[in-house]
């Protein structure tokens, strides 16, 4: 059974369709916009993992061999 409203009835039912539709299109921007933050995130973090790793194998290797060339001058 098909009900018959009123234009005013009609005219509201159209408008909080509209306001529900902006509602969900800006949840869902928001949520994948989370997603790609929490991505950039994860990336630098394990950026920063490999750089600070590499950091202290480059240091540890400068000190073996600093160490190395003053047990051979000694």
């Amino acid at each position: 059974m098909t009900q018959m409203f009123s234009k005013t009835r009609q005219q509201a039912e159209s408008a909080f369709s509209k306001v529900q539709s902006q509602f969900f299109a800006r949840d869902q921007a928001v949520e994948e916009q989370d997603f790609v933050t929490q991505a950039r995130d994860a990336k630098t973090a394990r950026l920063r993992e490999a750089r600070l790793a590499k950091e202290s194998d480059d240091r540890a290797r400068a000190t073996s061999a600093l160490i190395t060339r003053r047990a051979k001058q000694a």
